[in-house]
């Protein structure tokens, strides 16, 4: 009995771990991106919270929380732009741009809200198909009894929400896309050294607009996750600092997209402890207070950007500006 009361609470930690990590991985995939084309993205966290707010505003609407994606994906790509402009046409600071971007979006998603809906910058609940709800995958019911991998197919594969299948299926295609297609191998060089990129007469410009694009495209699905699958609406600040946490995933990872998905479970698997046992006793001897348990996710971006940050090789021209020679 003992055992299989611990199974079953491993089962729930692992399931609850992918809900949490969705945000986390999308995010991380859409910094890998734009890192990869030596554009810096501090903006991730802003683009989630507008893509969030949009969706969750779409969604309760029309009714439709696909709607509530496009939605989403459509003010995490304009802010995307914000930061082309600023980053590659006009070759400013990438990291204040990205800073002013998160202000921005905070800001912004309280006051509009606020005016809209008169509840603090919240959206009003989101019910029926303006939210997203799981799907059960083939034979899930059948084998649910099956000890082990039956109930591992049917409590962590099954009954999640469409993004989180979405999500995990970008990042083998991310690593098709990256290191397997013309457009991945000039995306790379165009982050390592773009001046030969352009003697080949490949865009240097055009190239990073298509990275900072396609960030802003994973940041809205991610946002629109938050707001249409793990929440019923819109929260003020509800992304929580997951913007950062992917980027210092990131850096764990080394820019690399199997890497990331382990660094994000991690960052999940963390979450996931700090919701489902708050209380932990060591050894019957110190009790763990919760607000150290729900700090762990923190804690581990600080350790990971204070000993990862030197080890980890970025893109030889991230965060450079390029100036075309004549």
């Amino acid at each position: 009995m003992d055992f299989a009361n611990t199974f079953m609470q491993l089962l729930l930690t692992m399931d609850m771990t992918v809900r949490l990590s969705v945000t986390l991985i999308l995010a991380c995939l859409a910094g890998l991106f734009s890192e990869r084309a030596g554009i810096f993205d501090i903006g991730l966290e802003g683009k989630m919270l507008i893509a969030a707010f949009l969706s969750a505003v779409v969604a309760y609407q029309t009714g439709n929380a696909w709607w509530g994606v496009l939605a989403g994906i459509g003010g995490s790509m304009a802010l995307s732009v914000i930061h082309g402009l600023t980053s590659i046409t006009f070759r400013g600071n990438q990291l204040i741009s990205g800073v002013a971007l998160n202000f921005l979006a905070s800001g912004l998603t309280v006051v509009v809200g606020n005016a809209w809906f008169k509840q603090g910058g919240r959206t009003p609940t989101l019910s029926g198909n303006a939210r997203f709800h799981e799907i059960t995958l083939p034979f899930a019911d059948a084998v649910q009894n099956v000890p082990v991998i039956g109930q591992f197919y049917a409590q962590v594969v099954s009954g999640h929400k469409p993004i989180v299948y979405i999500a995990f299926a970008v990042v083998p295609l991310t690593w098709w896309i990256l290191y397997r297609t013309r457009f991945g191998l000039r995306l790379r060089a165009v982050g390592e050294n773009p001046a030969a990129v352009d003697t080949a007469g490949v865009s240097v410009t055009r190239m990073r607009y298509g990275a900072v694009m396609i960030a802003g495209v994973l940041c809205g699905v991610a946002g629109a996750y938050l707001a249409t699958s793990q929440a019923a609406g819109f929260g003020r600040e509800m992304t929580a600092g997951r913007g950062y946490i992917a980027l210092a995933a990131l850096i764990f990872a080394k820019w690399r997209p199997f890497y990331a998905l382990g660094a994000t479970l991690l960052f999940g698997l963390l979450e996931a402890i700090s919701n489902l046992y708050p209380n932990i006793n060591v050894f019957g001897i110190i009790d763990i207070p919760v607000q150290f348990t729900q700090a762990l996710p923190y804690i581990l971006t600080v350790v990971i950007l204070a000993g990862f940050v030197g080890k980890a090789v970025p893109p030889k021209a991230g965060g450079e500006p390029y100036v075309k020679e004549r």
